[in-house]
């Protein structure tokens, strides 16, 4: 599939804003990190403004931006529409929340896990969308779902922790080993997530997808057309496994295992060197899971290229 920069931008952004806004109102009950309402202005200002910046720029990749409105009417039976309605109710108790505990000085717990609960929800609707596909074997299946919900616990807890850290300046913070966790959790995921697509492959051919596999071995004699189509740029989207074995190396090393050793220099060594490495980690993985993110649809293939000659899907 065709890696839309917007879409990527979109999944990887916002799930870090949903994951913040799940991790502030935890951690809070918990006591783990600052009641202070101007902490509690940064997170969220942070949080709200990835989930926005992610929303709008999923616009960019529709042929009439304008019309994104209509996509919330089909929520019957999309999950795109889904999204869209819980995305939008998200931000009623988050914002109540926010406000709360930056105007008033309150923390309403309440209102913290009910919008916890619809973050958690607005990313598992994100993730359906690609799950739900039957004609990409690649993202139909359950290791698509626990991904997105992985990574944008293991990305929001990286930034979380980063702000915690610069916060209290020279202080050992109690959220390390939880980031330690998520970091764990999410490589457990990724790296089943490559076995699968690696060892498995889609159950229709060329003789499934014209009807003709019980004549025998079906092959492609002359291409549908001459020149470039929609369909060969969005859906023949072909990335060479070389480079795709070299991205997941990176992806590896800057998503999961320099933030998880920055984190561990962190907890072990509190003050300026401690602080500096949790921001690095942050930085780090968030550029891993951009490029994870973009081997996500880069190696995905989809069940209509077995009419441009494909002999799998």
């Amino acid at each position: 599939m065709h890696p839309a920069y917007s879409v990527i931008f979109f999944t990887t952004a916002s799930g870090a804003g949903y994951g913040m806004m799940v991790w502030l109102p935890v951690l809070l009950g918990l006591g783990w990190i600052p009641t202070d309402r101007y902490f509690g202005l940064t997170g969220f200002a942070i949080a709200f403004g990835l989930v926005t910046a992610g929303l709008l720029s999923s616009t960019f990749h529709l042929g009439r931006p304008e019309r994104a409105w209509r996509a919330l009417s089909q929520w019957r039976s999309s999950w795109l529409s889904r999204e869209g309605v819980v995305a939008i109710l998200t931000y009623i108790p988050t914002g109540l929340f926010g406000l709360a505990w930056v105007f008033l000085d309150e923390i309403n717990l309440g209102l913290g896990l009910l919008g916890a609960a619809l973050c958690l929800i607005t990313v598992y609707c994100t993730a359906m969308i690609y799950a739900s596909l039957k004609t990409i074997h690649a993202w139909c299946n359950a290791w698509t779902i626990a991904g997105y919900m992985a990574f944008a616990m293991m990305t929001s807890a990286l930034a979380v922790n980063a702000l915690d850290q610069l916060w209290r300046f020279g202080e050992t913070t109690r959220f390390g080993p939880l980031v330690l966790i998520a970091l764990a959790i999410g490589y457990a995921v990724k790296l089943g997530y490559w076995r699968y697509i690696d060892t498995t492959r889609s159950a229709s051919d060329a003789g499934t997808a014209t009807g003709l596999g019980g004549l025998g071995k079906v092959q492609l004699f002359e291409g549908p057309h001459t020149e470039e189509n929609y369909l060969n740029k969005e859906m023949g989207f072909r990335v060479a496994r070389k480079h795709a074995k070299r991205l997941r190396r990176i992806a590896r090393l800057l998503a999961f295992e320099l933030p998880s050793l920055l984190i561990i220099l962190s907890l072990t060594t509190p003050g300026p060197i401690g602080s500096t490495a949790a921001v690095i980690a942050f930085i780090l993985g968030a550029i891993g899971i951009v490029v994870e993110r973009w081997l996500f649809f880069a190696e995905a293939k989809h069940v209509v290229n077995l009419y441009y000659g494909a002999t799998t899907a």
